[in-house]
């Protein structure tokens, strides 16, 4: 039998929802850590049992925690997030020059190749790394060396909230940040360069070929394909075909191409899922319908996915890591809102029920495919 586990982080706790293949009936948690601000939860994709989860508040601060029973029980991990030697300044929101500041944790993104090695990448902008599941963690600097010293916060903060793993190269990682841009490694970590190249943000870069400074709110790869990535960008969605070295426009025919998250079929590499929001202002659907867009080309042509989805009076949001993707073979889709609403799609967007209705605002949905 096949199934799927359902990871969800919110405002007020982290929720497990389990189905079997059929992906009709669900199993919904209590909450796990209730009351604090689960930022990210993620399992491992060798190891089922184990899940890494991010919790914070604003009376304790950080704790990372750990469960290898598949989230029946949890142990604290270590929760010393150092800059590595004497981290210096990073650009204000009003230009001037402020020392980096470790606030929380965004996101932890567990190996494709090793079991016990784990990411996170944190608030201000930084990627970390542990090799023994979580128990100490060490910066990879290189990334804050990268013309660190020009990044400047977004309205959300200068966060490090994407991580993707090249499944083909273990030292290959694709970073992006809030208001950075997005950046590549290819030796591990140790080094890594911008990759912004066809990127616009014309109010607040007038120079068209700034190297850094955009904002990137989230990327996607298919594994099949390493060198394709999908990028939503504070506007517009974007593709590129070569690893990142150049990005060009998909928007189309979207109502909106400004939006946080953005995903690729588990089977399908030219199928994409975008949430459209109307601007950077008024954070909802356009016209009040909650409605997934899914190109089955790559990008420019979309089509809506409303069979399910509220169509009227619906002013809720989908954040940067609240889409995920299964790998059953009818490909599911599983996305949350800062309404508290979790949907699932057992066939590829077509149709959508709602899995739970009333939790707290969601900051993240991932899944993990039990075979």
């Amino acid at each position: 039998m096949s199934g799927v586990r359902v990871l969800v982080g919110t405002r007020k706790g982290a929720f497990i929802l389990t189905s079997d293949e059929k992906r009709q009936a669900w199993e919904i948690s209590e909450p796990h850590f209730a009351g604090w601000e689960m930022y990210h939860i993620k399992g491992s994709p060798l190891d089922p049992n184990r899940i890494y989860a991010s919790q914070s508040t604003g009376w304790f601060g950080q704790l990372i925690q750990r469960s290898d029973d598949g989230g029946k029980t949890w142990e604290p991990m270590d929760n010393e997030f150092a800059y590595d030697g004497t981290p210096g300044t990073h650009q204000w929101y009003d230009g001037t020059q402020h020392p980096w500041e470790f606030k929380r944790v965004w996101l932890l993104e567990p190996s494709l190749h090793d079991a016990d090695t784990v990411y996170a990448g944190v608030e201000d902008a930084a990627i970390f790394r542990s090799q023994d599941a979580g128990k100490s963690w060490h910066e990879l600097p290189g990334l804050r060396h990268t013309k660190g010293d020009l990044w400047q916060p977004g309205a959300g903060g200068m966060c490090l909230h994407t991580i993707v793993q090249d499944p083909a190269n273990a030292n290959r990682l694709f970073v992006a940040i809030s208001a950075a841009g997005a950046f590549r490694t290819d030796d591990g970590g140790e080094s890594w360069q911008p990759i912004n190249k066809g990127l616009l943000s014309p109010f607040e870069l007038p120079d068209k070929d700034a190297e850094v400074g955009h904002c990137v709110h989230s990327i996607a790869m298919h594994p099949s394909r390493p060198d394709v990535l999908f990028m939503q960008k504070h506007w517009d969605v974007m593709r590129s075909d070569d690893a990142g070295e150049l990005w060009h426009e998909i928007s189309g025919n979207l109502p909106s191409d400004f939006g946080f998250p953005i995903a690729v079929h588990a089977h399908e590499p030219e199928t994409v899922y975008v949430v459209p929001i109307k601007s950077d202002s008024e954070h909802y659907p356009p016209d009040g319908k909650l409605r997934v867009y899914r190109s089955r080309t790559g990008g420019n042509e979309w089509e809506a996915l409303t069979a399910g989805l509220p169509q009227s009076d619906c002013y809720v949001n989908v954040l940067r890591t609240a889409f995920a993707v299964d790998s059953l073979d009818s490909c599911g889709l599983y996305f949350g809102t800062t309404g508290g609403q979790v949907y699932a799609s057992a066939d590829g967007g077509d149709s959508w029920q709602t899995i739970v209705r009333d939790l707290p605002a969601v900051l993240s949905v991932e899944v993990q495919t039990l075979r």
